[in-house]
């Protein structure tokens, strides 16, 4: 046997660097694992009903609008505009309303509204639990009100569907409230993108919206979702964009400054169309009539509306579209923007169920046709395009989302820089003026708080040595029972920590003891000659090392249920340090100061005459 010599042997700073090295190897920058793929062969299912969803949901509004204002039992595409009913029409909405109250006082609820603040509470305090009933009745109840007039877009109840069904599907496994989550937004991405065709923006307002994570886990069986639903489109609602554009001629700069006055003016007209919602939903609280019947006084405001203006009415896909070819004239943009902005918020206030997609892209669509229509650059069809997304992304506070789904709806590549310039101005307004979003704010008004900023956690970038106490005070091993009961209840007890780490005599972990132990071992007795070590050694004991992450720490006292954790050198267990619960404070102080505290760190100083004089004397 060879026998090293101490030349051989490594160093003490080797060994310490190798034991780091090793440390460092066991992290990732992922926590994802092989469940991944257990998740993706459900995205696959999910994404294909999501899919079939979308289908049956259009198709049973057309149904219905066709029933409604063109008494024809046909599931083919409808216009509401092209009825010839007259003023009896205005009954149609509400007879649509009425039945909509029937439903979410019988049926659930939470089909009232536009869906995704629904998704969203049900991820954040539901435990990504939807309720088979509201699968069936939220499309049903949205296709009822959408057919008989509303006007909302379909995308909200499709997302709600998609998700419902992802996460039924997933309550027949057995699956963390986090993987169950990812299946329940995955079907809200296969509804949006079989709908639209935009697969790549509904995986974008999955991450913006609705999964309040950035992970492969979720992202990737989402993404799976999303594209699988988008495969089925040309199959079940068609190939192509929905609404194709000729591709846009780059702006001159003129032009991109324009833009940002757009996009200031669409993100003051998403906080006005956010307050009118909320506010016709405060005048409907106020009513000494039960909520069942609000949906019926919207509906006949919808119903008086589409008098003024019949392209309110319904989903209103044609209007997207004759904005986009610049069809519309300013007095009727107007009147447009007018009419569809006072029925939507009213009915979207009295809790009719349907969603606010299309009718923003509408309303935006209008705002930069009438913009357009007086600027020296650009078409009024490229203007018109700007105005949807840009407050779509400002009301939504999605703004990535609203530059790609723009560019999938009309695959005209040439718009990305000024749709980029227009939607960042929005969103930079919108979050400088409102607290919330329009989608949040339901959900802050059932009392919970929703954060839209993600942000990488410290406890996984902070190591245990930058928050811990040392030097550690310590007992040692051999210290006599008694004499550690008269350490901890003498005269100088009140200054003691509550508990130590006990050592041996090379300063490596024995175990813990605390002032309990001793005020047990005063009352119950303990044996005689016996030593700390005696008593402690063969405890359940949380440590940690110097060198991982404080977030790992955190877990296995928060598991344990212990305040204070001794902290060892990772080369040869010598305890180097002590982890409270106060000092896991720090990490949160760190983040704050990192955020508040500022600093001049480049300075220009000029030198007064008087100075230079001097130094030339010098």
């Amino acid at each position: 046997m060879h026998n090293k010599t101490p030349s051989d042997r490594p160093s003490h700073a080797h060994r310490a660097l190798n034991a780091k090295q090793i440390a460092a190897d066991r992290l990732r920058d992922f926590t994802t694992d092989r469940r991944l793929l257990v998740l993706v062969a459900m995205a696959l299912v999910v994404g294909t009903v999501g899919a079939a969803a979308a289908w049956a949901l259009l198709h049973l509004i057309y149904l219905v609008t066709n029933l409604a204002y063109h008494g024809q039992f046909t599931d083919a595409p409808a216009i509401i505009s092209d009825t010839a009913l007259g003023p009896i029409s205005v009954l149609i909405p509400v007879a649509g309303c009425f039945v909509i109250g029937l439903m979410a006082r019988f049926g659930s609820e939470k089909i009232r509204g536009h869906g995704i603040p629904e998704a969203m509470e049900a991820i954040l305090i539901g435990g990504s639990r939807i309720e088979a009933k509201v699968a069936v009745i939220k499309p049903l109840s949205s296709a009822i009100s959408i057919g008989t007039g509303g006007p909302f877009g379909a995308e909200g109840p499709i997302i709600m569907t998609g998700g419902a069904f992802g996460s039924l599907f997933g309550q027949f496994f057995s699956l963390s409230n986090a993987e169950r989550k990812t299946l329940l937004v995955a079907g809200a991405a296969a509804g949006m993108s079989a709908t639209f065709g935009t697969p790549i923006a509904a995986m974008l307002l999955a991450v913006e919206l609705l999964l309040f994570e950035w992970k492969p886990r979720s992202f990737i069986p989402v993404a799976v979702a999303a594209i699988v639903a988008q495969a089925w489109r040309p199959w079940l609602l068609g190939a192509g964009p929905l609404f194709p554009m000729a591709m846009s001629h780059a702006l001159p700069p003129l032009g991109l400054l324009l833009a940002v006055v757009l996009g200031i003016i669409a993100g003051l007209a998403s906080g006005l169309l956010t307050q009118m919602v909320y506010a016709s939903e405060d005048l409907f609280q106020r009513l000494p009539i039960h909520w069942m019947w609000w949906p019926m006084i919207g509906g006949l405001i919808v119903g008086l509306g589409g008098l003024v203006e019949p392209h309110a009415l319904g989903v209103g896909y044609d209007n997207i579209a004759a904005l986009l070819r610049g069809d519309i004239s300013n007095l009727g943009a107007l009147r447009l923007l007018a009419v569809k902005a006072v029925v939507w918020s009213v009915a979207l206030g009295s809790g009719t169920s349907g969603g606010v997609l299309a009718p923003l892209l509408i309303m935006g669509g209008a705002v930069g046709a009438v913009f357009g229509s007086v600027m020296p650059v650009g078409g009024v069809d490229l203007w018109a395009l700007l105005g949807m997304a840009a407050i779509m992304g400002g009301t939504m506070r999605s703004p990535l989302t609203a530059i790609v789904f723009a560019l999938e709806l009309t695959h005209n590549v040439g718009a990305l820089l000024p749709l980029s310039v227009a939607c960042i101005a929005a969103h930079a307004t919108t979050v400088l003026l409102l607290r919330r979003s329009i989608l949040t704010e339901k959900v802050a008004r059932r009392g919970h708080h929703v954060m839209r900023e993600y942000i990488v956690d410290p406890f996984e970038t902070m190591r245990v040595a930058d928050i811990m106490a040392t030097p550690v005070n310590t007992l040692a091993a051999d210290m006599p029972v008694g004499d550690a009961i008269a350490f901890f209840t003498g005269p100088e007890a009140s200054s003691r920590h509550k508990s130590y780490p006990v050592v041996d005599a090379d300063g490596r972990l024995v175990g813990m003891v605390a002032r309990s132990d001793a005020l047990r071992w005063t009352m119950e007795g303990w044996p005689a000659g016996h030593t700390l070590r005696d008593l402690v050694a063969e405890r359940e004991l949380v440590s940690g090392y110097d060198d991982e992450l404080v977030g790992e720490l955190a877990d296995r006292m928060a598991a344990a249920e212990v305040g204070r954790a001794p902290i060892l050198r990772r080369d040869d267990d010598v305890v180097v340090g002590l982890v409270a619960r106060r000092d896991l404070l720090q990490v949160r102080a760190h983040v704050v100061r990192q955020e508040r505290k500022r600093d001049t760190l480049i300075q220009f100083r000029v030198r007064s005459s008087a100075t230079e004089s001097q130094s030339a004397a010098d």
